[in-house]
């Protein structure tokens, strides 16, 4: 069956927080504790340099893919995190991959220079989809998180986008590039 990936709209807000919750609510996935809603997942997604992408099949959100600083400070606005959420009945058919995929290809026209996907540990189903698409670990933080009464691990993956240069350009708004293809 075919999806349509696309440009997240604040409309949107309700259906990821409804995919999300359970991330918070009973997994070790995510390191929230309490599952945020609609409104403030509306205003995670409002920033134009910071892409959210959704996926949907029969006109239904089943996942969603959202970009973030990598970190506050202004020598690291060429680095990006990523996050990747789907509904259960959409994983393990390779619309994870797909999502993923226009995610990447968005921040490389962005002007992006790396993408930093966190993993809590274990999770091998990410991992491997992350190391399909080009991502490698760069990195391991032992025990960074307690949830769900244990301490967690989180892999850092890391995936270049272009190459680093003397004088980057500025990333670009999501908007000025185009849709996801």
């Amino acid at each position: 069956m075919a999806v349509l990936i696309r440009l997240a709209a604040q409309s949107d807000a309700e259906a990821i927080a409804a995919i999300y919750r359970p991330y918070v609510e009973t997994s070790q996935v995510s390191f929230e504790e309490s599952a945020p809603d609609a409104a403030e997942m509306a205003g995670r997604m409002h920033d134009p340099l910071y892409p959210w992408l959704v996926v949907e099949e029969d006109g239904r959100i089943i996942g969603y893919a959202s970009t973030s600083p990598l970190r506050g400070r202004s020598a690291y606005r060429w680095s990006v995190e990523t996050g990747l959420y789907l509904k259960p009945g959409a994983q393990g058919r390779g619309i994870g991959r797909q999502l993923l995929s226009a995610h990447l290809e968005l921040l490389e026209r962005q002007g992006f220079v790396t993408a930093i996907a966190g993993i809590s540990l274990p999770n091998a189903a990410s991992v491997a989809l992350h190391e399909k698409l080009g991502f490698v670990l760069s990195g391991i933080e032992r025990g960074v998180g307690f949830k769900l009464g244990e301490w967690v691990d989180v892999g850092r993956w890391q995936r270049d986008l272009a190459p680093r240069t003397d004088a980057p350009g500025e990333p670009l708004h999501f908007e000025s590039v185009g849709s996801p293809e």
